[in-house]
């Protein structure tokens, strides 16, 4: 199924078949014509996923410090948007995939309340056991993304926060993803991404180049981590790209994004179809 989807710079909008289904999440607008072809030519071909669960387990004791300063703290305002974005509900099942240390399953905690479940997975021991620290209310396990190990329509939401672009076949995570959401619920995508304006573009890729490596490196003393975290960030696809490379998973009605911070980092929202592979 064709999923109808805009990203227009600084708001959120949705273009819907049948209408806008939860006004948490999205904002009716009349559409615009756009007669560019969908963009499936992705550069980005994926990272070899034992080099990947290495290099987190090198820099887990030390990841939450180097985000927050790397960031100046705005990854946790990101999250946030994440959350209310969703349109979660008090009571929701929530899965959250590439947990990592945990930040955005326990933001959605807080979210779906005492009668709601979150579950946090990522393919990294060394993370989740800092996540499990973090939270030990929340059940966190080891899980692949591209084959989860839960049935279908077993969540309300599911969501990926700055790991989707480390997965090596992100289309297959995606769907999988929709898979284990009931249909309308949602998945939520969480993820850097190249700024719109050429000018403030160029200086955050002076600082992302230059400044990210060697920071990353002070602060976990893992420099060569933070090389490929920076350049995975650059070249991955995102804001229309990302959201072609996401109707091709055939798994949603409708999908939203919307650029953070002018664009350093893009929030995604499908809306999952009713035939999305069961």
């Amino acid at each position: 199924m064709n999923a109808k989807s805009r990203c227009i710079p600084a708001r959120l909008y949705a273009l819907r078949e049948n209408g806008c289904q939860s006004s948490a999440v999205c904002e009716i607008v009349p559409r615009v014509p756009d007669n560019r072809p969908p963009t499936t030519d992705h550069p980005y071909s994926g990272p070899n996923p034992a080099k990947i669960q290495t290099m987190f387990a090198s820099i887990a004791r030390r990841y939450d410090r180097a985000n927050t300063i790397l960031s100046a703290g705005i990854h946790h305002r990101w999250r946030r948007r994440a959350v209310r974005r969703s349109g979660v509900q008090s009571g929701d099942a929530v899965l959250d995939c590439a947990t990592g240390t945990g930040d955005l399953a326990i933001a959605f905690r807080r979210a779906v309340g005492e009668t709601g479940r979150v579950v946090g997975t990522d393919f990294s021991p060394e993370m989740l056991e800092l996540a499990r620290t973090k939270a030990p209310d929340i059940a966190f396990g080891p899980a692949d993304v591209t084959s989860l190990p839960y049935a279908d329509a077993m969540f309300d939401i599911a969501s990926i926060a700055f790991g989707i672009r480390n997965v090596a076949e992100p289309r297959r995570a995606i769907a999988e993803m929709a898979r284990v959401v009931r249909p309308g619920g949602r998945v939520v995508v969480l993820e850097f991404g190249q700024p719109r304006s050429r000018l403030f573009g160029s200086l955050y890729d002076l600082y992302r180049k230059r400044i990210v490596p060697i920071l990353g490196g002070a602060v976990t003393g893992q420099r060569a981590a933070y090389e490929y975290l920076e350049s995975s960030a650059a070249r991955f696809p995102s804001g229309p790209d990302f959201v072609a490379l996401m109707r091709e998973s055939a798994s949603f009605a409708d999908i939203l994004c919307e650029p953070l911070s002018l664009g350093i980092a893009w929030l995604y929202v499908g809306v999952t179809a009713a035939n999305t592979g069961r």
